[in-house]
């Protein structure tokens, strides 16, 4: 495995912004802003939005740039201590116990010792983002909290406070340096208070159509320009009708990706039907715009584009 070599944080809220546009994440000032201050105060930062804006990319990013090592506790309905913090590799523990009966040792204190070690303890995310050394604190990116349950989340609030965790075998372990956490959340049920304040907050929004084609000409750069356009002005004019789930800005870089590999430079309503479940993952939203929605709106954007020429 390549060594990172971290690099210090930036010094400005303008380095921030660079940091983000060299790793093409094309990002707001309020976001370069709130995550400057978020490092420069050694806070969490809290990222909430709807699924598919970019949260979860913002920590990706972060770890590249700044040369650190990316943690993730993927968060989901019933997750618990052993999953997230830590665990003991129980069958190694037993061949251990086994291994010194066989050998004549007895002492009962001394095994303990020996199979309640750091060389039987399993690390998970928690535990692992803990033990990052000083001036290498590794990124610590809890994603899509909201799916945990409100016991782990109380739990996770001890964590952030002190940035420590008790192994009752081993005792207290504590960070040398806090890692650096980017927590994200789609808003499916509130998180509470007490989490928050602990916490910088920043909503990410859907970009706007300028934002977002520079977003889709960095990360699909052989699409063709036309092409580009049409489809982000049709996708912001599709979050304007009432779906179940609007496309965010994963689908929009899928389907400029999709469309350019079938060699397309422009879009038609035949293409839009056909390559229709890269953008919307219900029938129901599928339904609507074959009805007839669709092509309104591809209409509309053949002529605003047309007229801006």
């Amino acid at each position: 495995m390549t060594e990172l070599k971290s690099r210090p944080a930036p010094a400005t809220i303008d380095e921030t912004l660079d940091l983000l546009t060299g790793a093409d994440y094309v990002a707001d000032r309020s976001l370069a802003t709130v995550l400057f201050l978020s490092l420069r105060m050694r806070r969490p930062l809290f990222l909430e939005g709807e699924a598919g804006v970019g949260k979860t990319e913002i920590a990706k990013v972060l770890a590249q740039a700044l040369g650190r090592r990316l943690i993730r506790l993927q968060c989901y309905e019933g997750l618990d201590v052993s999953s997230a913090v830590y665990e003991w590799n129980y069958a190694a523990q037993m061949i251990e116990i086994r291994m010194e009966e066989a050998a004549g040792k007895v002492d009962r204190s001394d095994m303990e010792r020996n199979v309640f070690s750091e060389k039987y303890l399993i690390r998970r995310p928690v535990l692992d983002a803990l033990t990052g050394k000083a001036g290498g604190a590794p990124v610590f990116l809890i994603d899509e909290l909201d799916r945990t349950d409100e016991a782990f989340e109380a739990f996770l609030l001890e964590i952030l406070s002190d940035f420590q965790v008790t192994v009752p075998e081993l005792g207290t372990i504590k960070a040398e340096e806090p890692p650096i956490v980017i927590i994200t959340t789609n808003r499916t049920r509130e998180i509470h208070d007490a989490l928050k304040r602990r916490c910088l907050y920043h909503w990410v929004d859907y970009p706007n159509a300028e934002r977002e084609l520079e977003i889709v000409r960095r990360k699909v750069p052989q699409a063709n320009s036309r092409l580009s356009a049409e489809v982000v002005s049709f996708i912001q004019k599709l979050r304007q009708i009432e779906l179940f789930k609007v496309p965010g800005v994963a689908e929009t870089i899928d389907w400029a990706g999709a469309l350019t590999e079938l060699d397309k430079v422009a879009l038609d309503p035949e293409t839009v039907s056909d390559t229709i479940g890269v953008l919307l993952k219900y029938q129901d939203d599928i339904a609507r715009i074959e009805q007839g929605e669709g092509r309104r709106i591809l209409n509309e954007v053949k002529a605003e584009l047309s007229a801006a020429e």
